[in-house]
């Protein structure tokens, strides 16, 4: 059981209230790694509340191998925690989609389905972290000729990637959503020094939580004091998370 007491937080703490949506995170009760059951998710929803939230979009995970969920067990899910915030009187929007793990059957799933959407046509997914797939420009290409708007999840982390070759699939349509507690160092330096170098290079679509448990709450109230963040919270940077509200 999460349990974790918030100091009060003065009027002028800066929070994620002008970028409303976060749309990417693991929130919906034991059907992944995230909250193990509605009273954990209830505890990261008041934290990320707290932080200027206005809306949640939970992405569970969708992997062949560990997390073989479907879009029953991920509805379900939505919807046990739905009621609770309604027996807790907790008023927030939170909707529900996946982050599809790039494995062997991604390709097959984007040709046939059934894939979790976010809005009405953006696809979240992962990479190993360990190596690129063969097939990756592929299947990022096949996604966009079928109407979907990619978005790939928290690019800073795939070590094997340049900036170069990030903006190169940019180029080819596909979004990069940013861990905002990529910029304390939660994931290593190397991490930290991606994530900064792809926010100066505005190379930034989407910004967002990946919220699994009370450390990453946390980590991304600490995110809010980082200079990085705060020049991604600026108003002239052309992030998209307004657009899921």
């Amino acid at each position: 059981m999460f349990n974790f007491f918030r100091k009060k937080e003065s009027k002028d703490t800066p929070d994620y209230s002008s970028i409303v949506v976060d749309m990417h995170s693991h929130v919906l009760p034991g059907i992944d790694d995230g909250a193990q059951n509605t009273e954990e998710s209830i505890v990261l929803i008041k934290k990320m509340m707290s932080m200027g939230i206005g809306k949640i979009i939970a992405t569970p995970h969708v992997m062949a191998d560990f997390y073989r969920n479907t879009p029953e067990t991920i509805n379900s899910a939505l919807e046990l925690l739905k009621a609770e915030l309604k027996n807790q009187n907790i008023d927030i929007p939170i909707e529900a989609a996946a982050e599809h793990y790039f494995d062997e059957t991604f390709e097959k799933r984007v040709n046939e389905g059934p894939l979790m959407i976010i809005g009405d046509n953006y696809v979240l997914f992962e990479l190993s972290f360990i190596s690129q797939p063969p097939n990756l420009l592929t299947v990022i290409q096949r996604m966009k000729e079928l109407g979907y708007e990619p978005i790939l999840a928290h690019p800073e982390r795939y070590l094997y990637m340049d900036i170069e070759q990030l903006k190169g699939l940019r180029d080819w349509g596909c979004n990069l959503q940013l861990n905002t507690i990529s910029l304390t160092g939660y994931y290593g330096k190397d991490s930290k020094k991606m994530a900064e170098a792809l926010t100066d290079n505005q190379l930034v679509d989407f910004i967002s939580s990946d919220m699994h448990h009370p450390k990453h709450a946390e980590a991304l109230r600490a995110a809010l004091r980082t200079p990085y963040l705060q020049k991604l919270l600026a108003a002239d940077y052309p992030l998209k998370n307004i657009m899921l509200k």
